[in-house]
């Protein structure tokens, strides 16, 4: 199966941490991507969009699940997805660094490989194009 990549790298004239805030909350980052998201599991840890926290991706059949697998405040949000997809070997993981005065660089990868031929091209087309429209409201939201 085919191993698929996607890096975005977006520098915001926002402070880190109400950046990493709207992507750590599952609800938040759903507004951001224009999606409907949920969380489902609370993490055991402080935050509860932290490790172990699982957020529900969609409507009914066409949801999927994911868990966050690493989260440090201001810095990493780490996920990967834990229901039935159409991909697999997922890796969601978001970088948060300071930029400039006052600014927030993010670096979004996320990785899989697809299960059945070619469609990982879709899939990776899909994805790309939903978060780098969605990331463009960062401003906004954050």
């Amino acid at each position: 199966m085919a191993m698929y990549t996607i890096e975005i790298d977006e520098t915001f004239d926002v402070p880190r941490n109400r950046v990493f805030a709207l992507f750590a909350d599952h609800g938040r980052f759903g507004k951001m991507l224009g999606a409907p998201v949920k969380r489902i599991q609370d993490s055991d840890q402080a935050d509860p969009n932290g490790i172990g926290s699982v957020r529900k991706i969609g409507i009914g059949p066409l949801s999927l699940e994911e868990t966050v697998i690493g989260f440090e405040p201001d810095s990493l949000i780490e996920y990967t997805i834990t229901s039935m997809s159409p991909i697999r070997n997922h890796m969601g993981r978001i970088r948060f660094e300071d930029s400039g005065e006052g600014g927030t660089r993010v670096n979004y990868t996320i990785t899989f490989e697809d299960i059945v031929p070619f469609t990982g091209k879709v899939v990776s087309a899909a994805l790309e194009q939903g978060i780098r429209k969605g990331i463009k409201r960062v401003p906004k939201l954050a």
